[in-house]
């Protein structure tokens, strides 16, 4: 798909942290490819490592955000396709690596951890069916954190 996933350029608090980051969510982006069991994931990525980056087939090869350092790139934010309809009232923007319980060693992925360095980092967005990914978005442009 055309998209390319970004910060939004608004002034925003928080929009850059030293572990997290805003994007813009990706309305009507994915109408009239999902359906209602699809799932849209977010992959992050190592700005070095996007070119690298495979999409999984299914939901158990979704690379974990604790493989991160060594993988360069993790999938997190799976959300039902129906949140980003054109139709679906939602917040304007996402929070990438805002979840400081992934830090618990009990803690399942897929999770939206901080990021560990200031990157930069590339996101893009993945639409999942049961069958394996049905449509991606563009890779954003590098975004560096503070």
């Amino acid at each position: 798909l055309p998209y390319v996933p970004h910060v939004p350029p608004t002034a925003l608090l928080g929009r850059v942290t030293a572990t997290t980051f805003a994007l813009e969510r990706p309305r009507c982006v994915f109408d009239g490819h999902a359906d209602a069991s699809d799932a849209v994931w977010l992959a992050v990525a190592f700005a070095n490592a996007s070119a690298a980056f495979r999409n999984p087939l299914s939901r158990a090869d979704v690379p974990p955000y604790k493989q991160l350092p060594t993988a360069g790139s993790y999938m997190t934010l799976e959300t039902a396709a129906a949140a980003y309809s054109c139709s679906a009232p939602s917040p304007p923007v996402l929070r990438v690596g805002g979840d400081t319980a992934c830090r618990d060693q009990g803690r399942q992925d897929p999770c939206n951890g901080p990021l560990p360095s200031p990157g930069p980092y590339r996101v893009k967005f993945l639409l999942m069916g049961c069958g394996g990914p049905k449509a991606e978005t563009r890779w954003s442009e590098p975004i560096l954190l503070r």
